[in-house]
């Protein structure tokens, strides 16, 4: 068994705005496995410059030692890479699509033969007031029941504003609102925030403080009129006694589970057990790969039957993603089989 890594440079399509900054482009990397019959598998490490726990100066040169030690298998390399997160992911994902009978069908469900669809959010980005309405409506128009909404970045007044007028014509049978604030809020007047939002039937808001404030979190989760989410607080919370030690302190109304950025399929799982036995929910979120990395996510988080609304549409926010089955309509994201992957890395034509 060979395998190989490459680097590449996903285009937003229009600048995304968040509480921590604008983005306009997002680095990834691919882990490209190949057997004894030259049958190849891919993976993605999805790497978020700033935020996950593994972007460190040594990145690539872990991504050499996964390549020169490949033949320990999934496993094994797992095991070794608990500090990698993002290469964890990758690694599992390569050797999944290795041993499927296609790259890229890695669960075999209804989804992947067309017959079922997962639920998912759309997703506001930050910008103007008049940006940020543009989207809702698109949204709306497009047949969601479910936005999230990134906050945080403009003044709270304009984006109560923004909340209101959808609440003006949608109640929360019809539109269900999230909120994400990224850590926008200070933990003095966070609460204060939050009594004000929750005028408007919010189903839930992440990170509304930065994390790493545990005391003042867990403040926030007893006292917020609306469920809190906990997103940033789990990346680098690496062993399951700190995961249960974090869940079990901060008693979270719900945890968001992005697989790049807490160990891929494996470590996802064991924040859904500690959950589940902590009686919190929680929903699968991607976090920007490209469509490659997203069918992973998608796919599997289809077999775990979760019915919420799965943060699972971002595929289409880049000029250069790759062609893929995937698709988004009426709030539901869609697998057409009959639509062929075209991955072409490094000016290579790998599937």
């Amino acid at each position: 068994m060979k395998a190989t890594y490459h680097q590449y440079i996903l285009d937003f399509k229009q600048p995304s705005g968040t509480s921590r900054g604008v983005l306009t482009q997002k680095e990834t990397w691919f882990l490209i496995v190949e057997d004894e019959h030259g049958k190849k598998g891919i993976g993605e490490c999805g790497l978020l410059i700033g935020l996950s726990v593994d972007d460190q100066p040594d990145y690539q040169e872990k991504l050499q030692w996964v390549c020169d030690h490949i033949y320990l298998g999934s496993t094994q390399l797992w095991e070794k890479l608990r500090a990698y997160p993002s290469i964890q992911f990758g690694v599992e994902m390569a050797f999944q699509s290795l041993s499927s009978h296609t790259s890229f069908e890695l669960f075999p469900t209804a989804f992947t033969r067309g017959e079922d669809a997962i639920a998912i959010n759309g997703l506001i980005w930050m910008g103007t007031p008049e940006f940020m309405k543009s989207q809702i409506e698109e949204k709306l128009a497009q047949g969601f029941h479910c936005i999230k909404l990134k906050i945080g970045a403009i003044d709270f007044e304009q984006e109560l504003e923004l909340i209101a007028s959808i609440r003006r014509h949608f109640d929360a049978t019809q539109i269900e609102i999230r909120l994400d604030a990224n850590g926008a809020f200070e933990a003095s007047n966070a609460l204060d925030k939050l009594i004000q939002l929750s005028e408007y039937e919010i189903h839930s808001i992440e990170q509304p403080i930065k994390k790493n404030q545990l005391e003042a979190m867990a403040s926030l989760c007893q006292q917020s009129p609306i469920p809190i989410a906990l997103d940033e607080e789990l990346i680098g919370v690496f062993t399951y006694e700190e995961k249960e030690q974090l869940v079990q302190q901060i008693k979270p109304q719900y945890i968001i589970l992005k697989p790049s950025f807490i160990g891929g399929f494996k470590g996802t799982q064991e924040w859904i057990d500690v959950a589940q036995q902590n009686k919190i929910g929680w929903w699968i979120t991607s976090a920007l790969e490209s469509n490659i990395g997203l069918n992973a996510i998608a796919q599997w988080t289809y077999t775990l039957k979760n019915p919420l609304p799965q943060g699972l549409g971002t595929g289409t926010l880049y000029h250069n993603n790759f062609i893929s089955p995937l698709e988004i309509a009426h709030g539901n994201l869609h697998y057409k089989p009959d639509q062929k992957w075209q991955v072409e890395i490094d000016k290579t034509h790998f599937f």
